[in-house]
């Protein structure tokens, strides 16, 4: 099957007198865009390869220079030194100059990530489709060793925050420890509404590339600390509030606390026990991530307070005698009617 030019500027969007810094620009805005970690679209992971691919030749000069040469009539060059695209023949063959990897790939394990297109123009040995000894630095005037850079490993670990932590947003110092590699502090910004079990990513914290190749990524694991009487759902938050006899039978001002101070909240008279009161905005903060809703637009969640009568203990003589009249007017009605 012939091998596919790929135009390696319009993966990435770039003119072809794109300068490094926006090569790098765009490859960062994309690589964001389509990180299989972020994006879970099925043809994400395929996107980001070939991003990374273009990438991979773009910022490297010397691999930038060879492909901008060769140029989309690349096969033109094969065909000029008796060669024939697709299969052996002629004296063109592409040669791997370098030392080759395990089972002769030169490429390692990062082989498997690069097209037909970038194995044959940068040299997987025996695998250009032309037969002869011709290589390709011989045909751009020019001998060397070209090795193939591979991005270093992700690495992950966890870190602890309150809830009140997870409301404000913090700064936390955390010790990253990846394999073969020295333990780093590193200094990392909790943002305001993370949730329970979300990673944060911090970029290039990882193992080091191969080859001058670009570092792993580190990724933390938040875990949020349960709290004494708040409870956490999606970006509401949910609160018992105890509430004295009278104040459900009379209704009243009562202080309730929230993340962000007390508040006070009107109990309606006679006020029923498990009732659920909602107050605006008290929730946790929304849009803290990439993790948020498309349609959070920002703010902050709910908290809902459930009513919880707490009835009166040791009582004296006048509150007994207060209670007696109260069961006398009420004599008549029976409330667990619905039950019998």
């Amino acid at each position: 099957m012939p091998v596919e030019y790929k135009d390696y500027y319009k993966t990435l969007g770039v003119p072809k007198n794109a300068t490094t810094d926006d090569i790098k620009k765009a490859y960062r805005k994309l690589a964001r865009q389509h990180h299989p970690d972020v994006n879970r679209k099925p043809e994400a992971e395929k996107k980001f390869k070939e991003i990374n691919e273009a990438n991979e030749v773009l910022s490297d000069p010397e691999k930038r220079k060879r492909y901008d040469t060769i140029g989309p009539d690349w096969e033109r060059y094969a065909q000029g030194m008796g060669g024939r695209p697709g299969r052996p023949g002629g004296d063109f063959h592409w040669v791997y100059n370098g030392p080759a990897g395990a089972g002769g790939d030169p490429f390692g394990d990062t082989a498997g990530d690069f097209s037909d297109f970038f194995r044959t123009l940068f040299g997987s040995e025996g695998n250009g489709g032309f037969g002869g000894g011709t290589t390709m630095d011989d045909l751009l005037g020019r001998r060397g060793r070209t090795r193939a850079r591979a991005r270093g490993e992700d690495v992950e670990g966890e870190v602890e925050v309150t809830l009140p932590e997870a409301y404000k947003g913090t700064e936390q110092v955390v010790q990253i420890a990846p394999e073969n590699g020295k333990p780093r502090r590193l200094t990392v910004k909790i943002p305001p509404g993370v949730r329970d079990g979300q990673r944060i990513r911090l970029a290039g914290q990882g193992t080091p590339g191969a080859n001058g190749g670009p570092p792993g990524d580190a990724f933390l694991r938040v875990k949020v600390k349960p709290h004494p009487f708040f409870t956490r759902d999606g970006d509401d938050l949910r609160v018992e509030l105890p509430v004295a006899l009278h104040e459900a039978l009379l209704g009243g001002e009562v202080t309730v606390p929230t993340l962000k101070g007390r508040v006070s909240l009107r109990i309606p008279p006679e006020t029923q026990n498990g009732r659920t009161i909602r107050l605006a905005g008290q929730g946790m903060p929304r849009g803290g991530g990439p993790w948020a809703r498309s349609d959070a637009g920002g703010g902050h969640g709910d908290l809902y307070a459930t009513v919880k009568i707490v009835l009166p203990t040791k009582l004296n003589e006048k509150e007994r005698e207060l209670a007696r009249e109260l069961a006398a007017s009420r004599s008549g009605e029976d409330v667990r009617k619905h039950l019998l």
